[in-house]
């Protein structure tokens, strides 16, 4: 499985993911809903993830290190500030919080196997070798960010 291991962008796989979503909307029945309702939870629900993932790529820029997801290993510090505080994936959480905005959108309760899919297979495929990186650059101070920060919220 190691050959998965941090080949796709993870904005590829939530684009992926999102077009899949849409396919089982479309072939599958649809849950009842008002629309000011899913109007209203869909964008409150996205603007968070945006905010998140915005949040998570200034702090990595304020940082100067990379923001190359395929190259953890070229990292030049280890970001703890900022929203980095509460979350140790802020955009891949943001990702996260738009696939569920889309599902509330499409109004499909399969859609909802979209986010739970994103949040395995980043959690297995990017997630776990990035850690993996980051412990053997940043060792003690990353160990100890670990134990203090959850992965997602």
């Amino acid at each position: 499985m190691r050959a998965l291991e941090l080949k796709i962008p993870p904005p590829v796989v939530a684009l992926l993911v999102a077009a899949a979503m849409w396919g089982i909307a479309t072939a599958t029945s649809r849950f009842e809903i008002s629309a000011a309702v899913r109007d209203s939870a869909t964008i409150v629900i996205a603007l968070v993830g945006v905010g998140f993932a915005v949040a998570g790529v200034l702090a990595i820029r304020r940082a100067r290190t990379t923001i190359s997801p395929l190259k953890p290993e070229a990292a030049s510090s280890l970001v703890t500030s900022g929203v980095y505080r509460f979350t140790r994936n802020p955009m891949y959480l943001g990702l996260s919080l738009a696939l569920l905005a889309w599902a509330i959108f499409l109004c499909s309760a399969w859609a909802f196997l979209g986010p739970i899919a994103f949040i395995l297979y980043i959690g297995r495929f990017q997630i776990v070798p990035e850690e993996r990186a980051l412990s053997t650059l940043f060792g003690p101070a990353f160990a100890d960010y670990r134990s203090n920060v959850r992965r997602w919220l």
